[in-house]
């Protein structure tokens, strides 16, 4: 009986093993189709049409999944593939490819007259940016404003691409510009005055019933012209009725 028995356990372990040793060598092998494959072949920095060509003669499909714009490579040509090259691919698989085309182009803004900030902004919404700053006295742009830029606004450049501008410093040294003194109360207006190192010259009264008296209408010279050395600036301002200038004049 006990005989019977340890046949009977050495016979199962027997066949035991010879099936694991079946499912390993033959049904797992075949159902993977282990080594069925084929080295992958290298299509990279190939023409695309070239590419298609060589991966199909190998049995395997080709699909342009990504793009890279760039100036580096020659429009059309595979920059990368997946899966990559010898690795072993099953027949059939579909290589994914990344082709290189030419770099966007976009429109570039005019920015004459923008902060430099501002310019930053709107040429980063658009893929580009500033290459270089120049600096520039100019009395007719405030002082960090673009004055100029290269290329010009409504040019087409490569995304990628950057701008030279020139920024302005505003009025130059030893030069005085007039501010605007319209709308301001007499004493403001002296206040502006000396603070942009001019002096007060004569003072015109003229009756004006709308605005609220001791109002600046006019001024000798205009308002942000640029003078080499400072000048007395004359000022007419409002009064409600010419009598009380009179009378005033007489008073004193």
């Amino acid at each position: 009986m006990i005989r019977n028995f340890a046949a009977y356990s050495i016979t199962f372990i027997g066949l035991c093993l010879l099936v694991i040793f079946t499912f390993d060598s033959f049904i797992m092998p075949s159902y993977v189709r282990m080594n069925s494959g084929r080295y992958m072949v290298n299509v990279i920095d190939k023409k695309i049409d070239y590419a298609k060509n060589v991966l199909e003669s190998e049995g395997y499909r080709s699909l342009v999944s990504d793009t890279l714009f760039t100036t580096a490579y020659e429009s059309g040509i595979v920059v990368d593939q997946y899966p990559v090259p010898n690795t072993r691919v099953k027949e059939g698989r579909t290589v994914r490819l990344k082709i290189a085309q030419p770099e966007k182009m976009v429109t570039i803004p005019d920015l004459i007259g923008r902060s430099l900030r501002s310019a930053e902004l709107a040429l980063d919404q658009i893929g580009l940016e500033i290459d270089t700053v120049y600096e520039e006295y100019n009395s007719d742009v405030p002082s960090g404003n673009v004055t100029w830029q290269y290329p010009k606004g409504g040019d087409m450049l490569n995304k990628g691409m950057g701008l030279h501008l020139t920024t302005s410093l505003g009025v130059p040294p030893n030069f005085f510009q007039v501010p605007n003194l319209f709308g301001l109360s007499r004493k403001k207006a002296i206040q502006d005055l000396e603070k942009a190192g001019f002096e007060l010259g004569k003072v015109f009264y003229r009756q004006n019933e709308d605005l609220i008296p001791y109002t600046v209408l006019d001024q000798s010279i205009p308002a942000e012209t640029v003078l080499e050395k400072p000048s007395k600036i004359d000022l007419t301002v409002s009064v409600l009725d010419m009598k009380d200038i009179f009378n005033q004049m007489i008073n004193n």
